[in-house]
């Protein structure tokens, strides 16, 4: 292809993150790998497609990309002296991976790469928007990896156990079965036969600390695989670290959805890693999650519209191929931790293809629940994130509870308070924790038993969900705020529609997809209701 006059690619401006200094230009030798998004065959349409699943091979020949537009992006390479590394999923992942040095980077994409310092360390960036050839702004939807700042956050939350001022009388501990059973999940099912996906963008697991923590709940050790996305790797270091995440993700899933196969696909903390863990993890034919579990994000205002684009489309890829993406709505609460005391709400909680989930309280006695309310533990102890997005309008599925014009966040919640919260194992030490966090994979775990029981993929849950009676399937949460928002009757945005009742949401899914519940009980269900006997009551402390 002929040169041609360079355009910026839309949604691609960056800032320097605030605290940042720049320090110098990026070394010319340094080599960068990036990620080139291609734009689809032909728009997605998920109403031309409502009820069916598609699977991946009319996945790719419908929406992937064009495998003449793949050539062209190989030419392009040719043409800027980069190197083409050839994964083998172009086509259905729309993306072509290229690796050059910073030089050649900088030549290509009209962008000059500097390093930064920050408190949370150095990176490689730039400032301004990326520019192509006009020739390729037809086929290219966005280029990942000249900039390499973290993106993203974990949504974890540390017990305090040194708080004086404002403590409450006594805190509580729960395993995942215990409020797995307070939630009336449907004890006919364990997860067999599903993968959970879970997303994590940086941290590791340990194998011996998976099998003592399951040993630990008499439950059987879940087969866990470790899937390393653009060179990253299962790294566990320390327990302050995000092991901490990985390991609650893990340990929360996979006791709840005990029969579940678990696939953690790690990455790097940067857009170009989470973009790339999300197609590869929709689109792996090998271990083919039916659920993602997602509990890191970030203000929407931190993120480029590039970024939050890419990602939203790839969460429509997901609902086609009947895949639930579940994230965490933040630790922050209203203001999602940004300076101004303006209302914000996470992304990628925010995504109207994902199901956000938010946080609360959660207190019982003799296996009932007693209270629930919104998780607020004031600015420094942590409250359930939500609001109305900045970026994606209100959804039509929305319309009849959300009387603002945007995206309303979360859509549900699950215990996430600390001090109501999870013993974990992690580097070889217990540890309490909560956080938005703990919900995104106790939410994967319910799909994930769900699907068990209707034999099917439940997918892209949100429109279903809106559309039920609420009290088919949750339980409706009333008091607290997270700061700016009440929670009320109805939707609200500290909570979303409130906490899962499992067995009549069950019901209520089986009502909206015309599928069956299984009658696969007897040996099961006498198994599951065991394991939870064997997993005891909460433990409080005074």
């Amino acid at each position: 292809m002929a040169k041609s006059q360079k355009v910026t690619l839309k949604g691609t401006e960056h800032t320097p993150m605030p605290g940042a200094r720049a320090i110098g230009p990026t070394s010319p030798h340094q080599l960068i790998e990036i990620s080139v998004i291609l734009k689809h065959r032909q728009p997605l349409n998920l109403s031309q497609h409502r009820g069916q699943t598609l699977s991946h091979t009319d996945f790719a020949k419908t929406y992937g990309a064009d495998p003449a537009n793949v050539d062209q992006i190989k030419q392009f390479a040719r043409e800027n002296n980069l190197v083409v590394l050839t994964r083998g999923d172009e086509v259905l992942r729309r993306t072509v991976t290229l690796a050059g040095t910073a030089a050649d980077m900088e030549k290509a994409f009209n962008v000059e790469l500097v390093g930064f310092e920050h408190p949370d360390g150095t990176y490689r960036g730039h400032t301004g928007p990326i520019q192509i050839p006009e020739a390729y702004s037809s086929i290219i939807q966005g280029v990942f990896g000249l900039d390499n700042r973290p993106v993203a956050r974990p949504h974890i939350r540390m017990r305090n156990t040194n708080r004086t001022f404002g403590s409450r009388a006594s805190t509580t501990t729960y395993t995942p079965l215990q409020v797995a059973s307070l939630y009336d999940f449907p004890r006919d099912a364990d997860g067999e036969g599903q993968t959970i996906g879970i997303i994590e963008l940086g941290g590791g697991y340990r194998p011996a600390d998976l099998q003592q923590y399951f040993q630990n709940l008499n439950l059987r050790n879940p087969a866990v695989r470790a899937v390393l996305v653009d060179q990253a790797n299962n790294r566990p270091s320390t327990p302050n670290s995000a092991d901490a995440e990985v390991m609650l993700d893990i340990e929360m899933a996979g006791s709840v959805a005990n029969g579940a196969s678990l696939a953690v696909y790690f990455t790097s903390n940067t857009a170009r890693g989470f973009q790339d863990a999300l197609s590869t993890a929709v689109h792996d034919q090998i271990h083919a999650p039916s659920v993602l579990s997602i509990s890191w994000g970030n203000p929407e205002a931190t993120w480029t519209q590039q970024s939050m684009e890419c990602f939203d489309q790839v969460a429509q890829e997901a609902a086609l191929l009947g895949i639930t993406i579940i994230a965490a709505s933040g630790d922050q609460g209203s203001t999602d931790g940004m300076a101004g005391n303006q209302n914000h709400v996470d992304f990628p909680a925010s995504c109207p293809h994902v199901l956000g989930v938010g946080g609360t309280r959660l207190v019982s006695a003799n296996n009932t629940i007693q209270t629930e309310t919104v998780w607020n533990d004031g600015p420094t102890g942590g409250a359930s994130g939500g609001g109305y997005s900045n970026v994606f309008q209100r959804p039509e599925w929305q319309a009849s509870v959300v009387t603002k014009p945007s995206r309303g966040v979360p859509d549900t919640s699950g215990n996430a308070d600390p001090d109501t919260g999870y013993t974990i194992l992690v580097d070889g030490e217990h540890a309490v924790v909560g956080g938005t966090s703990a919900v995104a994979p106790l939410w994967a775990a319910l799909v994930a038993r769900c699907n068990q029981m209707l034999n099917t993929r439940l997918g892209y849950l949100n429109p279903a969900l809106y559309a039920m009676n609420q009290n088919s399937g949750f339980r409706d949460i009333t008091q607290g705020n997270n700061g700016a928002f009440p929670a009320t009757p109805g939707w609200d945005p500290c909570t979303g529609l409130g906490t899962p009742v499992g067995n009549r949401l069950l019901q209520a899914l089986s009502t909206a997809t015309g599928k069956t519940v299984s009658a696969n009980v007897g040996k099961l269900a006498a198994s599951a209701q065991t394991v939870e006997t064997r997993a005891g009551r909460p433990h409080s402390a005074a």
